[in-house]
């Protein structure tokens, strides 16, 4: 059925619509799933030959408070606990004038893999604020080969 939906994708040209029927988020907006103060983190999805990346933005996070994980054996969660810091003033008597930028206590995201992703080869770096999760695929089974008997 992926052949099917990938073909309609192609043919209309609504990639962004088929990836949210096919990679659900389980958390949408933090307003609608009930979990406040839990903000939703942006992602991208690209689905490739060999794998799935996912790229997520996380300005301002180091590696160290974000966490990869998978439950579920089927359900990869990207959360962290950390806080964004703002810039301290270097002078004494400094002051914000405006103060635009939010800095959620806590992010997370939560997205179903496909029944051919390899959880036991998932990995993750953190450059320049972007999180890059790949998850790679499981090779296809092989195909049952049939076998022409002759009848004596």
């Amino acid at each position: 059925m992926s052949a099917v939906a990938d073909t309609i994708a192609h043919r209309f040209n609504f990639p962004e619509n088929m990836e949210k029927l096919m990679f659900p988020s389980r958390t949408g907006d933090s307003r609608e799933s009930g979990n406040k103060g839990i903000s939703s983190i942006p992602a991208d999805i690209l689905d490739t030959p060999k794998g799935i990346i996912f790229y997520l933005d996380v300005p301002g996070l180091s590696k160290s408070d974000i966490q990869v994980t998978v439950e579920d054996e089927n359900t990869l969660v990207i959360k962290s606990g950390g806080k964004r810091k703002r810039e301290e003033a270097e002078e004494e008597g400094c002051k914000y004038i405006r103060l635009e930028r939010k800095a959620p206590q806590k992010l997370m995201r939560k997205f179903r893999l496909p029944e051919n992703a390899n959880v036991s080869a998932i990995t993750a770096k953190c450059e320049n604020g972007v999180l890059t999760v790949v998850v790679e695929k499981l090779p296809p089974p092989p195909k049952p080969k049939t076998v022409e008997v002759a009848i004596a």
